[in-house]
């Protein structure tokens, strides 16, 4: 064992050393911004980690519920809800969004670590997923528009969101968030995680809906739950699916990780799926019935790639066809997708520590937001819902992935699923469902670091974190909390306002600092032309009045503060402080903070 030990550290040594790892800025890599802690074979675990905790997108077949390209002609039955006919198109069409939805997801994982050395995968949304499916397509396309033609909205999207993102929209919605809000995202995401992870269509099926509450408890086998609602009637935690889940992939994963033991979620999914996939026991995946005969058909293929056919480019270039609808779908597209996937990906860079507290951005921020919105717009062409970041690379930054190399591990293993797709489909959700709960709590510890003192941070920062699981939406939580903010702060400052100063809060230096101007770095586009445009205007007058000109023994100093004439959104960088030393060591430049 030691001896496996010492080659294992003796391989991330070597490949720490290379230019690989260099690339990567791993831990001894020589790189000047190299990141601690940071191993490779560590991050191939955190990635497959991530996968394994996504891989529940591949089964997914809420897109298919709209139809996609099949035609019903049936008069007698508009919605074809017992066509034989469209049930076999639709079948197949549900096959390559399997393919499909893998292929997006490990192209667009891939593609963003490389280019943004982050740990974070992106996939077709789930949430997004749901609006486009039964929202704008409806079921078997009984929406406001096709099928086609919603993909060309997401397409467009895609292009506008890089817009977006060139010229900092998207790095200054981050930045002009006030901070106890953001923190707020990340724990109500963490709580979101959590309710994921309880529930049945995608946990251990511990809550489920209710009737006269929004939730109640669960837990009871299938046969016990309500077919329209999904709650239990009775035998109310009972399931032997729930409790393997909780013993299994939640108890004995949390005893692993006590004594930090490696790949604890990991052994946790693979343990409760391999005692799931035997047939004839109460916690089988595959029960006798029709669902569990086509999972357990599909099951023993094993090996099985579906080409993609019905989704591949279809996308409907008539948009004067249906003018209102198109815009509606898109307007409603980008501004539940900006915030979404902002706020997920701002919360990812914050529990893996790569924000910088003086900018409150992220390294290649305007990069990733860029990459995102590509990926966008490929997701659209080959047939699925909006990328989007998924919250679920939380689990693998739990397990020790700090760098883009768990995302293209995560990557590579979704391209792989598209040729073993009928394994990776069959693990069960109670696998993964304690996993997610687990990651949950992780992202909940920096709740701490919002700031409890003020009641107008304190305030918007809960209705946040309450709003994001139980609005079921990251996007409409902080949504809630930007609203209550606003009102509240801006009837304490009108207040303050029209008292003249005499009416404050008792705790108001308790209150956070927030500005409507963010405050760190340009992005690169705005800064780079604001540069050629300096260059251009004043071209031969430089010497005379762009440089800052300090002379020792004089009592005044020349400088430029780097405002152009329509005057720019950019900080001051420098302040004159009067009288100046004359001794050039002492001078002095106070950075504005």
């Amino acid at each position: 064992m030691e001896a496996i030990r010492n080659s294992v550290e003796s391989f991330n040594v070597y490949i720490c050393q290379s230019t690989f790892g260099r690339v990567f800025r791993l831990e001894g890599s020589g790189h000047e911004k190299e990141i601690k802690n940071t191993k490779f074979t560590t991050e191939l675990r955190a990635g497959l980690t991530t996968f394994f905790t996504m891989a529940y997108i591949i089964a997914a077949r809420i897109l298919s519920d709209t139809g996609g390209n099949c035609i019903c002609n049936d008069v007698n039955d508009p919605l074809c809800k017992v066509n034989v006919e469209y049930a076999v198109c639709v079948q197949d069409l549900n096959r390559n969004l399997i393919t499909a939805t893998a292929a997006v997801a490990g192209f667009s994982s891939f593609l963003f670590g490389f280019l943004t050395n982050m740990p974070v995968c992106l996939a077709p949304g789930m949430g997004l997923n749901a609006y486009f499916a039964y929202q704008i397509v409806g079921y078997h396309g009984s929406g406001l528009i096709s099928y086609n033609l919603a993909l060309t909205a997401v397409f467009f999207e895609g292009f506008i969101f890089i817009f977006l993102s060139l010229i900092g929209m998207r790095q200054w919605l981050v930045k002009v968030i006030p901070v106890s809000l953001k923190i707020a995202a990340a724990c109500g995401i963490g709580l979101f995680l959590a309710e994921v992870g309880l529930s049945s269509s995608t946990g251990i099926g511990v809550i489920s809906g209710a009737t006269s509450t929004p939730l109640e408890i669960g837990g009871c086998p299938e046969q016990y739950k309500d077919e329209l609602t999904g709650r239990c009637l009775s035998h109310k935690m009972t399931s032997p699916t729930m409790w393997l889940g909780i013993m299994c992939g939640g108890i004995i994963t949390a005893y692993l990780m006590t004594y930090k033991v490696k790949s604890a979620m990991i052994a946790g999914i693979l343990l409760v799926s391999i005692i799931s996939w035997p047939r004839g026991t109460p916690v089988t995946f595959f029960p006798d019935n029709e669902r569990g005969n086509d999972r357990w058909n599909f099951f023993k293929k094993v090996v099985d790639f579906h080409p993609i056919n019905h989704t591949l480019n279809v996308l409907d270039w008539k948009i004067n066809a249906a003018p209102g609808h198109f815009a509606l779908a898109l307007f409603t597209f980008l501004y539940v997708d900006i915030i979404d996937c902002t706020a997920t990906l701002y919360s990812m860079a914050r529990f893996s520590g790569v924000v910088d507290p003086e900018t409150g951005d992220f390294p290649r921020s305007t990069l990733a937001y860029c990459t995102d919105a590509f990926c966008i717009s490929i997701g659209a062409l080959l047939g699925t819902s909006p990328v989007t970041a998924f919250i679920e690379s939380g689990a693998g930054i739990a397990e020790g992935g700090k760098t883009g190399l768990t995302a293209m591990t995560c990557g590579i293993c979704f391209i792989i699923s598209m040729f073993f797709a009928p394994i990776f489909a069959s693990i069960p959700p109670w696998a993964t469902g304690c996993t997610l709960i687990l990651v949950g709590c992780l992202m909940m510890r920096q709740i701490v670091s919002i700031n409890w003192r003020y009641i107008g941070d304190a305030v918007p920062a809960f209705v946040t974190v309450m709003f994001i699981p139980f609005g079921y939406s990251a996007a409409y939580g902080l949504i809630a909390g930007l609203m209550v903010y606003t009102a509240l702060n801006g009837l304490v400052y009108i207040t303050k306002l029209v008292s003249g100063g005499r009416i404050v809060p008792d705790d108001e230096d308790s209150r956070e600092f927030w500005n409507i101007k963010p405050h760190g770095k340009l992005p690169w586009f705005i800064t780079a032309g604001q540069a050629l445009a300096d260059r251009l205007s004043h071209g031969s007058s430089k010497n005379k009045n762009d440089n800052t000109s300090v002379r020792s023994g004089e009592s005044s100093w020349k400088y430029h503060n780097r405002l152009n004439s329509k005057g720019s959104n950019r900080e001051l960088n420098t302040v004159v402080v009067h009288p100046l030393p004359t001794d050039p060591s002492q001078e002095k430049v106070l950075r504005k903070m």
